[in-house]
């Protein structure tokens, strides 16, 4: 849980350091890669 959480804020940092630089691609596929960890985070909760 704790990694998948660490995995998460990593990817956050990423996505607004391409958003930042005005990145949109690979703003968007960090956007994506948060996601799909905030999802596996709600599921290992339950």
């Amino acid at each position: 849980m704790k990694e998948l959480i660490k995995q998460y804020e990593t990817a956050k940092k990423k996505s607004l350091k391409f958003m930042k630089k005005g990145q949109i691609n690979k703003y968007f596929d960090a956007l994506i890669e948060m996601n799909k960890y905030k999802k596996m985070i709600t599921v290992s909760a339950n």
